[in-house]
């Protein structure tokens, strides 16, 4: 088919099109329920590298980030549905608010009328007092319907929803009958409130009219970095009860290409498309900028922001918080700058963008997790704002957070008391300490009843600067946050979704189920709630400000082995082990063959000996002297010499949490049973909870580049 004889883009949309659009071809590529349009030449030459030095890119289609599209696209419907619900229930209020207000105004009229008090009419601000009586003629229908009202000169007009027929009378009041209130239009004047416009509207004056229903809530979605606009195609199709997305970008072709693939989705009414940078677009939002189609009126805060760059996000998180709804408001972010946040290549440029460096390690991407949120969280602080976590995740080579933002003086009083640095000896066993900056206390009140928090000041260190456990130096990381990174609650209500899903449209469903379900099980909330805290979620059935999570990080078994240089113990061996001495024991999401635990890193270290001496007993002179290595096989020795490399400066074996020994305290053997029956994962379904990459060179590609 030649090019001329190409259908053009108001065709109906359908995957692997080929269309004609101002003289240039174009193939159609679906994701999910949304169709674009990329060039025809583009789309002939596979993308086979991580940078994509094998085609230039017109336009930016990047399909290894369908997960994050498709898991944002559940994650907004998830938060949606409660807010939407929200405001129909706000909206409910408000009306009936409203008519009882008119029906109380109406029953005060009638019984003035009762009592020979008539409103007198008003000229020039007056009151004659020789007003002339009502005269007025109404014609009732049997469901209280259409009226037809004729009066004096000088007579008052009658309220719309006053279907009663008033008629003169002589020496008496005109005799009223009430009907049901309809709001109306005007300013209450016993209230500066006004009534909602759906119950404006539902004032009717033909007869036998239904009262419409109420409109949807409005919800509304911004796309800050949009590029093509797939996106806001797919927020707008697949969300339901969106009512409008804002696409924004900083080039003209981007928005081209954005009202381009709009009109091809016919989406026209639904989608609009901006050019502009996005702070300035945000920051408009924030202070007061109008609208599209009036510039009487100030364009709304948005009820989601969605902030998707090519590398960090942290420019745009001041000028985000800020515009988003602060009643709850959702912020999704995308940072795909791992090789800052979560390597200890760049510490000085991760300070820079997080306010904090990077943890080094195994556990590198779930400290950079905690980087991204604290910078949310102080950005958002400094407005009063507070934070709320609700799925942090690391997906291959970038980290995608769904945070909510609420307005809240009082919750952002905790934020100190839930940021921490961390002493990670990096160079030695891999153990880590974690300090606070500040302290949340309960303290009882005055009264004697209830209890309330303090925010202090944090006593420090909490440890020295060598690690307790092997002597070697430790380093410092942070500051990041240090509260919980999902709310299970939330992470369950996506997955409860999910069966009602078509794997055809969400391709990356099993991904989506299998990472969602270890982010779920990977939380270690305390085993008692502090019942005396005014702010715990049992009591408030809210989020609780003050939670922290005690048990950050993880640890790999083929890293522990490697200090002391054994056989690696089966992760079964080890989480039977743990589970045995009675503590809790699951995995991270961030990588496979984790175990998360509430075990102290002393506990750990001990059933890491056991299992040396019962299972893997290693050749003398294996490990060297004066290393991390050595001094952990020899702690506990009841014949260590004083003085020497375990630190025992008493002889008796006993060590203290800095790493020194306490004469006072007695050493416990620990009962260590590697039963491998007890730490198995009871798995029913067969999930694939670590995703392997579908194809080589699974990673991000060269930026888009415009026309020369």
């Amino acid at each position: 088919m030649s090019s001329d004889a190409l259908p053009d883009i108001t065709a109906t949309p359908a995957a692997n099109q080929h269309l004609l659009h101002d003289g240039k071809e174009y193939t159609t590529i679906k994701e999910g329920l949304a169709h674009i349009l990329i060039p025809a030449s583009a789309a002939k030459v596979p993308q086979t590298t991580p940078k994509g030095e094998n085609q230039p890119q017109s336009v930016f289609y990047n399909p290894i980030q369908q997960f994050n599209r498709d898991l944002s696209v559940l994650a907004i419907k998830a938060y949606g549905e409660e807010v939407v619900e929200r405001k129909k229930k706000n909206s409910q209020k408000t009306r009936q608010k409203f008519a009882a207000k008119r029906k109380e105004q109406k029953e005060k009229k009638r019984k003035r009328g009762e009592d020979g008090v008539g409103e007198a009419p008003r000229k020039a601000g007056k009151i004659d007092d020789g007003a002339k009586s009502i005269k007025s003629e109404a014609t009732n229908t049997e469901d209280g319907g259409a009226q037809t009202a004729v009066g004096e000169s000088h007579s008052i007009l009658e309220d719309a929803q006053d279907t009663a027929a008033k008629k003169p009378s002589i020496g008496g009041p005109a005799q009223t009958t009430p009907k049901e209130p309809i709001p109306q239009n005007p300013t209450n004047a016993e209230s500066n409130e006004q009534p909602p416009q759906e119950a404006i509207d539902s004032v009717s004056t033909k007869p036998n009219a239904k009262t419409p229903s109420p409109p949807q809530p409005s919800f509304t979605i911004l796309d800050a970095l949009s590029a093509t606009g797939l996106r806001a195609l797919r927020y707008i199709q697949e969300i339901p009860f969106t009512t409008i997305v804002t696409a924004n970008d900083l080039f003209p072709d981007a928005t081209k290409t954005i009202q381009m693939n709009v009109k091809h989705n016919r989406l026209e009414d639904k989608i609009e498309a901006v050019t502009g940078n996005a702070l300035a677009h945000m920051y408009g939002v924030a202070h007061g900028e109008p609208g599209k189609d009036s510039k009487d009126h100030h364009r709304p805060k948005y009820d989601v922001i969605d902030l998707d760059p090519y590398g960090t996000a942290a420019p745009f998180l001041d000028a985000a918080v800020q515009s988003v709804r602060e009643d709850g408001g959702l912020l999704c972010v995308t940072c795909t700058d791992a090789g800052v946040w979560a390597s200890n290549g760049y510490p000085e440029k991760a300070f820079s963008l997080y306010g904090g460096v990077p943890i080094k390690g195994n556990q590198s991407h779930e400290g950079g997790l905690r980087l991204i949120l604290h910078s949310i969280a102080t950005s958002a602080a400094r407005y009063g704002l507070a934070m709320e976590p609700l799925l942090s995740l690391s997906i291959d080579f970038y980290a995608r957070v769904f945070v909510k933002i609420h307005k809240s003086p009082a919750d952002v009083k905790f934020l100190a008391g839930k940021t921490m640095v961390v002493y990670n000896c990096d160079q030695g066993c891999g153990a880590w300490t974690t300090q606070m900056i500040a302290k949340n206390k309960l303290a009882p009140n005055k009264s004697g009843k209830g209890h309330f928090w303090k925010h202090v000041f944090q006593m420090g260190p909490t440890t020295s600067e060598n690690c307790s456990h092997c002597g070697m130096k430790t380093h410092l990381a942070g500051p990041m946050y240090a509260g919980p990174l999902h709310s299970p609650s939330f992470v369950k209500k996506i997955l409860d979704g999910l069966p009602a899903l078509s794997k055809d449209t969400y391709q990356t469903y099993e991904r989506i189920e299998g990472m969602l379900t270890v982010a779920l099980e990977e939380t270690l909330p305390p085993a008692d709630e502090n019942s005396n805290s005014p702010t715990a979620t049992a009591k408030t059935g809210s989020y609780d400000p003050a939670a922290i999570d005690h048990f950050p990080f993880f640890f790999i078994p083929s890293s522990l082995a490697k200090v002391i240089h054994c056989v690696t113990p089966h992760e079964n061996a080890l989480r039977g082990a743990l589970r045995h001495l009675g503590y809790r024991v699951t995995r991270s999401h961030t990588k496979g063959g984790t175990i998360k635990t509430d075990a102290p890193w002393d506990v750990i270290w001990e059933v890491m000996r056991e299992w040396e001496k019962q299972k893997a007993p290693i050749k003398e002179g294996a490990v060297r002297k004066d290393t991390a290595g050595f001094r952990i096989l020899k702690l506990g020795e009841a014949k260590a010499t004083p003085g020497k490399e375990n630190g025992d400066a008493n002889g008796d074996g006993t060590v203290s949490a800095q790493g020194e020994h306490d004469p006072s305290k007695t050493e416990v053997k620990l009962d260590v049973v590697f039963n491998e029956t007890l730490g198995k994962e009871k798995d029913a379904k067969k999930i694939v909870r670590y995703q392997l990459n579908p194809r080589e060179n699974w990673g991000p590609m060269n930026r888009a580049k415009g026309p020369a």
